[in-house]
This record gives structure tokens, C-alpha cells and sequence, in this order.
């Protein structure tokens, strides 16, 4: 009894640890032109790849609160936005993570993107770009749990 307390134990203190390298969790992305948060947004990884769906909107009171992607092509055209796959196909790369894409429901673009974190894994900076990294604009999210 007294081992698995200590396994327990351990286990609980590394935890945090693997937290800091891994973008996997819920985030809170603040918008980089108005410095209000916009949405909270889930990560995931699967067999080495990530990607973000949105879970919840920031929305005033006299906006719609569950709007579509109307500006979006293909198959995300006029979807919820709820629940919508905004962030995919990044991989880990060193210290940042790249290789993917993010979309921006508001204006229905795709962009190339990359991500790396900092502050202990507490915060996410999120840049999309067309072309090169310096040609976009970047945002920094904030780890909910």
C-alpha cells in the first residue's frame, strides 16, 4: 500500500513536467489586434501530429452565439464554428511545432502555421503565415488547465 501511495505520488509530481513540452490541452487564444480572448480551443495529438478544435466562443451579448463559417470553402462552408478543426497537421520540430495549417473562421482563410511554448508550457505562441513566418500575424494562447 505504502508503494502505490509513492508511485501515486511521483507520478503526480512529474506530471506538470510533461505538461511544459507538449501543446496537448485546452488553451485560450487572445486576440492579437483587440487583446480580448476569443475562444477556447482543445489540442490534441494523434500518431505525432496536432490539431485544435474550437470548444467554446467569447461572443457579446448581441452577437450570434453559435455562428457559421460563412467565408469558409469546402466542406467547413457555412459549419458551426463550434466544434470546427481550426488548427492541424503541426508536428514537433526541435523547439517549436510546424508543418501545419491554421484556419481564421472570421475570414475563412487557411494559412501555413507553427507554434512553440513558453513560459513553463503555460503559454502558446501561435503564428500564421503566408509564405514566410515573417509575413503573418501571431497570437498567444493561454493554457486553461
Amino acid at each position: 500500500m505504502k508503494f502505490a501511495a509513492f508511485a501515486i505520488t511521483a507520478l503526480l509530481s512529474i506530471a506538470p513536467a510533461f505538461a511544459a513540452d507538449t501543446p496537448v490541452g485546452l488553451w485560450k487564444n487572445i486576440d492579437d489586434e483587440t487583446g480580448k480572448p476569443k475562444a477556447l480551443i482543445r489540442i490534441t495529438e494523434n500518431e505525432g501530429a496536432f490539431q485544435g478544435q474550437i470548444e467554446k466562443l467569447y461572443r457579446e451579448p448581441n452577437e450570434d452565439q453559435n455562428p457559421k463559417c460563412d467565408k469558409c470553402e469546402g466542406a467547413r462552408k457555412d459549419q458551426p464554428i463550434i466544434g470546427m478543426v481550426i488548427l492541424s497537421g503541426l508536428k514537433k520540430d526541435g523547439e517549436e511545432f510546424n508543418g501545419g495549417e491554421i484556419l481564421d473562421p472570421k475570414n475563412g482563410k487557411v494559412y501555413k502555421a507553427k507554434m512553440h511554448l513558453t513560459d513553463a508550457g503555460k503559454k502558446l505562441n501561435v503564428r500564421g503565415y503566408i509564405g514566410m513566418p515573417m509575413l503573418g500575424r501571431s497570437q498567444v494562447w493561454v493554457r486553461q488547465e
